[in-house]
């Protein structure tokens, strides 16, 4: 009798500890598919709520609506492009920070300086180019294949078409070659799939 009860004691025992190790494996197991899945779902979400269309349209031109703000690239001395695809120079932008399309030197989706492999000499040119509807197909095709690039987080973070140009418009280890020189230094604004040509052809 006493063995009997020393047994089930220890029956007992063996299923608690059993079960022990059966919820702590599966709540491991479960919390390394939230850490996998987490990154996925955050990156699709993103680019379900992708904006290829400008979010300032161009009746911004024909009501001149001056409360109306854009986007731009800020950061050149004597030029910019704004996020409807205008390259205009510095002294062209309207308070609104958008190009002053009235002058004769702003242009649309410009790509002047810019190679047939997507590269340009000018940062503002690039971005510009790189607007153009027609490059929508290659900028999806960039997204879609991102997490083979060495930059997929910094892709990741971008909204619209603008953010994109942006980003793939900057310098980055694609133009370089021996971590110390521009495959091209003259078209080294790239916003292509491929790294820039070592000699290039004007278009």
């Amino acid at each position: 009798m006493f063995g009997f009860r020393v047994l089930r004691k220890r029956w007992v025992l063996f299923l608690i500890l059993f079960s022990s190790v059966i919820y702590f494996l599966v709540a491991t197991l479960s919390k390394s598919n939230d850490l996998i899945l987490e990154p996925f779902e955050s990156k699709r979400n993103i680019r379900q709520t992708f904006q290829w269309q400008p979010k300032i349209s161009d009746e911004l031109e024909v009501n001149n609506t001056l409360t109306v703000k854009c986007r731009n690239s800020v950061q050149g001395r004597k030029l910019i492009v704004d996020e409807r695809g205008y390259s205009c120079q510095r002294r062209h932008l309207d308070s609104n920070n958008c190009c002053d399309t009235k002058q004769p030197s702003t242009s649309r989706y410009n790509c002047q300086t810019c190679h047939t492999n997507g590269c340009c000499s000018v940062y503002e040119y690039c971005v510009s180019c790189c607007l153009q509807p027609d490059k929508q197909p290659l900028l999806e095709k960039i997204l879609r294949d991102y997490n083979n690039e060495p930059f997929n987080k910094l892709f990741s973070l971008v909204l619209d078409h603008f953010e994109l140009c942006l980003a793939k418009c900057r310098t980055s280890s694609q133009s370089v070659q021996h971590e110390n020189s521009y495959r091209d230094p003259k078209s080294k604004y790239c916003y292509g799939e491929s790294a820039p040509d070592l000699q290039s052809a004007i278009l």
